[in-house]
């Protein structure tokens, strides 16, 4: 049987640095995804946005990640079945994000459930209930370039500790977002080696897969 596997060369690590040019929005398909129609928007399945002044169907105003596209509309992961309708307003504003450059390798979404343990006396053996997720964290070594802008930002958000989205979109263009806190960025050299190090984040919240 031929494989399917997907390579990894090419693979596109990026953390978001601010935001983008908010797009209008003209319209709101209530249902289960909802479609926003925001014409000409050229945001990316993946991609983070912020939902703010929409009339009406106000349920959707928050921050989102886009599950679908087409030109001029993209779906989010709200179920606004019988819901008010829109009626005017809005903006969606999408995540700046900036790809962490040399990038060698890449591990991670590591984290397991907690076991609970509910065996009582009438049990006739162990009984056993997950906890909620836990993703982990992921790490990822890099050839470091402290004038990089991507390195500057890993670098300033270990020292303020602050909470920052990061996606990864693979060769198949599967994308996975998250919101993690930047722990560890060391370093390493030798001899006849580059200066790198293996940057570590732990990941709060879910891992979303488009």
């Amino acid at each position: 049987m031929t494989s399917t596997a997907i390579s990894s060369q090419g693979s596109v690590l990026s953390l978001a640095t601010g935001s983008g040019s908010a797009k209008t929005i003209s319209g709101v398909t209530l249902g289960n995804p909802t479609i926003i129609t925001a014409t000409g928007h050229g945001f990316s399945v993946g991609d983070v946005i912020t939902i703010a002044g929409v009339g009406g169907a106000t349920a959707v105003n928050g921050t989102w990640i886009i599950t679908n596209k087409t030109t001029n509309t993209f779906a989010i992961n709200l179920d606004t079945t019988g819901g008010s309708a829109y009626t005017s307003g809005g903006t969606a504003t999408p995540v700046a994000w900036t790809p962490i450059v040399n990038v060698r390798s890449f591990t991670g979404f590591d984290g397991a459930a907690n076991i609970i343990d509910v065996t009582n006396l009438s049990s006739t053996a162990e009984e056993i209930r997950p906890g909620i997720p836990r993703f982990g964290q992921i790490s990822f070594e890099i050839d470091w370039d402290h004038g990089d802008p991507s390195h500057v930002a890993l670098l300033a958000r270990q020292l303020n500790q602050a909470q920052s989205a990061f996606k990864l979109v693979l060769p198949d263009t599967h994308t996975a977002t998250f919101n993690g806190y930047v722990m560890k960025v060391p370093i390493q050299g030798g001899v006849d080696q580059v200066v790198r190090g293996t940057v570590d984040v732990r990941i709060t919240g879910p891992v979303s897969w488009t």
